[in-house]
């Protein structure tokens, strides 16, 4: 079994308050668990209104599949045109780590 984890830096667009961030933020999050099946979730920068970080996971049993996953959620946030993707940070990890 491998899991893999990718964890997105953004910086949003003409964003002024933490609720239009969850406006743009939330439907990032919502598209990635439903097109790719992996739990997402925004798990830093929380307190700042025009950064966000996104994180998620998958798990298979296959690394090519998860390898295919993990470069589609990536392509699918990277061309979110209401962000800017700063960094990503991606994790693979198998049962004998």
């Amino acid at each position: 079994m491998y899991v893999g984890t990718l964890s997105f830096d953004l910086l949003l667009g003409d964003v002024h308050s933490l609720k239009e961030k969850r406006s743009l933020v939330r439907p990032i999050v919502a598209e990635l668990q439903r097109k790719y099946a992996v739990s997402a979730a925004e798990t830093g920068s929380q307190d700042l209104h025009r950064r966000a970080e996104i994180g998620l996971a998958v798990v298979s049993g296959d690394t090519g599949h998860l390898t295919d996953v993990l470069d589609r959620c990536e392509r699918l946030v990277a061309g979110r045109p209401e962000v800017e993707l700063l960094s990503v940070r991606r994790r693979l990890h198998s049962d004998e780590d």
